[in-house]
């Protein structure tokens, strides 16, 4: 065969021929989908007729479309479906009969309630992996609350311990719980196809915001279950071992972690502070974390009367970590991240290129899928509905019950396609 069309060396996405339906809103289920599409699943999202995921109404706007739901939901298609009427839960059946993995993060019991529990569904297809995400769990005392981002970042201690001693209580920048919790899904998705492989039948996945956030609790777990002490925000200070934080200079702040012997030796020799050396105050990490008041002072002493840009080339020729504090405008412009590759652009119908945050998996052989941005609302439902069986005049019926919708201007009838073929009832 000719190596020019030789199709059969081309990469294959890691997940190329699974399939995954979404019935999610917001960020926990839409970013766990998001990795599985990055990684080449055939995702397929589920959303209200009326308005789709609430996403879409978050602003900015870009040409009438919200920009984060276009980087949110990359890699997607969208199907319109009321999942409430009648005919909808019928079609739903159907498509549940077609996948691979059903993801959703509706409040707990809301899928039971219109009869579609992990119970049922498995009726349909025992192949299915059921993963479910919410807010505290799907059951224990909080099961029934509403649990967003920020409420899981408080009862999971995160609170606790960011921001600066004696300050506000301050939640991590990024809605960190949602966004864990997501990569937690994605990670089980893998694990359940992994056990299907051997077992053969499907399983359920409960992961919760709360729960993933306390599994962050690594050095404060560590802390206290061996000495009892609760642990408090200490700014950019960290845990248990000193100096690794952020430093005042001249013209701004510099981050360095000087926690081993060498980097410890490194950063006094740059900055001529070798005198601390031998103080026995600071004669290992264990030590220099308790004596911070002073050390902190001492090494801010030197740096604060030099440029940020100075500090970082010192601590650099010393070999010691180190790194200025970007802002996002400097990081979406980075030159590292630039010279790798990182943002690329996907089409959009509408927007047109959307500059897209990369994925941080890098595969030698099977690379990470770039496809298209976030669709529009029910862009693919009248193919989801053509896989599944449904003939045009079938699908034409629906839409026209407003049991399904098409973006404006589409629908089989208006493009004139052959409503001649045969049926599946829905």
């Amino acid at each position: 065969m000719n190596a020019a069309v030789d199709r059969t060396s081309e990469p294959v996405a890691p997940l190329s021929g699974i399939r995954v339906l979404e019935i999610g809103a917001f960020m926990a289920a839409p970013f766990g989908t998001m990795q599985l599409a990055d990684l080449g699943a055939d995702v397929i999202k589920v959303e209200n007729p009326d308005g789709g995921d609430p996403v879409r109404l978050i602003g900015p706007y870009v040409a009438g479309q919200s920009s984060p739901f276009a980087r949110l939901n990359r890699n997607k298609r969208s199907i319109a479906l009321d999942i409430k009427a009648e005919r909808g839960k019928r079609v739903l059946r159907q498509l549940l009969a077609t996948v691979d993995v059903l993801v959703e993060n509706l409040r707990p019991g809301a899928l039971s309630r219109l009869g579609y529990d992990y119970e049922t569904v498995r009726e349909i297809n025992p192949r299915i992996i059921y993963v479910s995400a919410s807010g505290w769990g799907q059951d224990g005392p909080l099961a029934t609350l509403p649990g967003l981002d920020i409420m899981a970042q408080a009862r999971s201690g995160l609170m606790s311990i960011t921001g600066s001693p004696q300050g506000d209580p301050v939640k991590v920048g990024v809605p960190i719980c949602d966004l864990v919790s997501g990569l937690y899904v994605a990670m089980a998705v893998l694990g359940a196809l992994r056990a299907r492989d051997s077992a053969g039948t499907g399983q359920y996945v409960d992961v919760s915001l709360f729960e993933s956030g306390v599994s962050f609790a690594i050095w404060e777990a560590g802390r206290y279950f061996a000495t009892g002490e609760v642990a408090k925000p200490l700014g950019s200070a960290h845990q248990s071992t000193a100096p690794y934080q952020a430093i005042r200079t001249a013209d701004g702040w510099v981050t360095l972690g000087a926690v081993t012997p060498t980097t410890w030796a490194g950063l006094c020799q740059a900055f001529d502070l070798t005198g601390l050396l031998d103080d026995p105050r600071y004669q290992d990490a264990h030590e220099r974390h308790g004596h911070r008041g002073t050390l902190i002072p001492a090494i801010e002493a030197v740096t604060s009367q030099r440029k940020t840009d100075d500090v970082i080339a010192a601590l650099e020729s010393a070999g010691v970590p180190c790194a200025p504090i970007a802002n996002t405008a400097q990081v979406f412009n980075d030159r590292h991240l630039n010279q790798r590759g990182f943002f690329w652009d996907a089409p959009h119908p509408v927007m047109g290129e959307v500059r897209q945050i990369g994925s941080p998996m890098r595969f030698s052989a099977t690379p990470a899928v770039r496809g298209a941005a976030g669709p529009l609302l029910g862009a693919d439902t009248e193919a989801v509905l053509a896989e599944c069986g449904f003939a045009p005049a079938t699908i034409d019926e629906l839409i026209g019950a407003g049991v399904v919708a098409v973006p404006p201007g589409s629908g089989s009838a208006e493009a004139g396609k052959d409503t001649t073929a045969g049926d599946t009832p829905a």
